[in-house]
């Protein structure tokens, strides 16, 4: 056996991007960039007004106040997109609404709130400084400079970023296809009639809900112990998907069948069996390039070996520059004990007391209802035999 941490990097180091494929904007939000993107226009393309207001001359106004207002004459109006043509000379005024563009001659604009409009006047109650309320040609981005780096998460305001800077569709990290084979002679998939000692494929169905929860393409399939079924099926998926996940099979036994059909097939095993609980069964390995990751069948240990090792695999696959779950800082509520010489992984519940975030963990004796109700996952490192109640810890958060 190998520790967790071990596995954990070398999971992340034997995997290799994806290649880029071209998607529509709107597409690519929550993906990764594949390439740096430089902005293609400048934004605004013209300097243009902040706010709604009068475009001046800031010398004709420097010693407005309430008590002593400057009369302009106004000659003009100007709204956002529209293009006026005339010049602003000293002793004029162009009324100007937020968006639209600087008109010729003005170096400043004085908001609506400390002026009044007068007939063919406007009356200027304060100063403003040249510059003021005026968004300069490429304030936001100027064309040519990096608006996004290769390996940059696009997020919804990135998103806008890239309109802005004149992107319709950009190069992002293409999503793995994912298939998921889970094995066992008592296994069913759902919809099939539940005869004595089946049990429906819940681990298949946990693992592609996480799938699609990140927005990977899935194909599961179901299949008995069985050599003749397990291995073209095996070899189909690692031939025709990005990433393989089996379910089952993965450790000793007689009927665990998958890690030894892989050795047969010949795939590069990284590692098989890791210092950890629950989960320590897990197999890693690759198949012409491609991650194959074995899950051990019972569901906790199949949950926490995805969790832990194989999803943050099929991030780093798609480009994700933090893979892993998120983590948040909370307060243990009661001692937890865990055993030196491996990696524990703890499931509870989060709660609030006060201002701190509070993790109270598990004690269910039901595995699957234990799971399903899992907020958060805390870890104890190997060589660490607990985490005593008050301390501060980072947590997984599983949930939004």
């Amino acid at each position: 056996m190998i520790s967790f941490d071990e596995a954990y990097k070398l999971t992340l180091d034997h995997i290799r991007l994806l290649p880029a494929e071209t998607a529509p904007l709107l597409a690519a939000v929550g993906r990764v960039a594949g390439q740096d993107l430089l902005a293609q226009v400048d934004s605004p393309s013209l300097d243009v007004s902040l706010k709604d207001g009068y475009a001046i001359q800031s010398a004709d106004i420097g010693r407005a106040s309430p008590d002593a207002p400057v009369d302009l004459t106004l000659i003009g109006s100007i709204a956002a997109g529209e293009d006026w043509q005339g010049q602003v000379c000293s002793g004029q005024a162009v009324r100007i609404l937020s968006g639209a563009p600087i008109p010729q001659g003005a170096d400043a604009v004085v908001a609506e709130e400390f002026t009044q409009a007068k007939p063919g006047n406007a009356r200027v109650m304060n100063h403003a400084e040249p510059g003021r309320n005026i968004l300069r040609r490429g304030a936001d981005v100027q064309a040519g400079q990096p608006v996004v780096r290769a390996g940059e998460k696009l997020y919804p305001t990135i998103i806008g970023l890239l309109a802005a800077a004149g992107y319709q569709e950009v190069q992002v990290i293409r999503r793995p296809r994912v298939a998921i084979v889970a094995t066992g002679s008592e296994v069913l998939a759902p919809g099939q009639p539940l005869t004595p000692g089946k049990l429906y494929a819940s681990n298949l169905f946990t693992l592609a809900g996480w799938c699609r929860r990140y927005g990977l393409e899935v194909e599961t399939h179901v299949l008995p112990d069985d050599v003749d079924a397990i291995r073209p099926a095996l070899t189909a998926c690692m031939e025709q998907f990005d990433a393989v996940l089996t379910s089952g099979g993965a450790w000793q036994g007689e009927h665990d069948l998958v890690v030894k059909i892989l050795d047969a097939i010949g795939w590069q095993k990284i590692y098989h069996r890791v210092r950890m609980g629950p989960g320590k069964a897990v197999g890693f390995g690759l198949y012409q390039n491609k991650p194959v990751f074995c899950l051990p069948g019972g569901p906790p240990s199949n949950h926490s070996a995805f969790i832990q090792l194989a999803l943050p695999g099929l991030q780093r696959l798609a480009g994700e520059p933090k893979p892993g779950l998120p983590l948040l800082p909370a307060v243990m509520a009661e001692r937890v004990a865990g055993q030196v010489d491996w990696t524990q992984f703890i499931h509870g519940r989060l709660g609030r007391q006060g201002q701190q975030v509070v993790f109270f963990p598990f004690h269910d004796h039901s595995r699957l209802q234990e799971m399903a109700h899992t907020q958060a996952i805390a870890k104890i490192p190997e060589g660490q035999v607990e985490l005593p109640a008050n301390d501060t810890i980072m947590v997984q958060v599983l949930v939004d």
